[in-house]
């Protein structure tokens, strides 16, 4: 069966936000982003989001999570107002990617959705980025091989740990220090500048023991709620992605053709965050 005319809608629930939006084949439509501290206006969302598949042929809702206490929640609110089939990325969908790792359960969806679409995008290496409430730096081979990266705090958890640990630090809002010296002439500015260029500096050192070890220098994508404003005036990402776990989500149910399975929908058993 072919699934090129099927329509989903994808959802992705992380730590700190839920992401959601409407896929045929490669286009999407209606893409939103919202806090997961306001619970209800995510479902509501979603189901609104939903009613535009009402009627259509092979319509599905996927969802993929790296936070299963919250979508437990979130599916019970959404499931008796949902006229879709809801299936889970990972156990009812497989992200079709193959990996070179160790545990592979112990690998985050949103990891290998970000690389399965990353991969797709460029069609050669790569190093994905993803910057949220952690920022993972990962390498996928020329072959589309998951090869792993590694995890580092995101730049709002290093900046709320600062403020949280340090008696005299204060709570700041994550922002480019656009401006700023590079020796900051306060305390905020010299946490921007710590949190800003600390993780610009060890993505590109990450990613150049990718290239080192590979052999040939990857091409780089980066996605997340952060993303921007970590890399949009940084020349050594090539390409921001706002959906690209989104995309992953679309692009793994078209490579399923209809793979369906009539096993529930069990959130307890999603792999866990990466």
């Amino acid at each position: 069966m072919s699934d090129s005319s099927s329509k989903i809608l994808a959802i992705s629930v992380g730590n700190s936000r839920t992401s959601f939006g409407l896929y045929e084949g490669d286009e999407d439509s209606g893409v939103r982003a919202l806090s997961n501290d306001d619970p209800g206006a995510i479902a509501r969302e979603i189901l609104e989001a939903a009613k535009e598949l009402a009627g259509a042929d092979e319509s599905r809702a996927l969802l993929a999570t790296v936070n299963p206490e919250f979508s437990e929640s979130l599916v019970a609110t959404i499931r008796p107002g949902l006229d879709l089939d809801l299936l889970l990325v990972g156990d009812d969908v497989p992200v079709p990617i193959e990996q070179a790792v160790h545990e592979k359960s112990g690998v985050g969806l949103d990891r290998l959705l970000a690389a399965l679409a990353g991969f797709d995008r460029v069609t050669q290496a790569c190093a994905v980025i993803d910057a949220g409430t952690a920022v993972t730096v990962d390498f996928v081979d020329g072959e589309g091989v998951f090869q792993g990266g590694a995890i580092l705090p995101g730049p709002r958890l290093m900046l709320d740990a600062l403020s949280a640990r340090a008696a005299l630090l204060p709570d700041i809002e994550l922002r480019e220090p656009v401006g700023v010296e590079p020796f900051g002439k306060n305390t905020e500015e010299c946490m921007l500048n710590g949190v800003f260029h600390g993780l610009r500096g060890a993505v590109r050192h990450i990613i150049e023991g990718y290239a080192e070890r590979y052999g040939a220098y990857p091409r780089i994508l980066a996605t997340g709620g952060d993303a921007h404003v970590l890399f949009d005036t940084d020349e050594f990402v090539e390409t921001i992605v706002d959906d690209l776990i989104l995309k992953g989500i679309a692009l793994s149910w078209r490579k399923a053709v209809g793979e369906e399975t009539e096993a529930p929908l069990r959130l307890s058993d999603a792999e866990g965050a990466g």
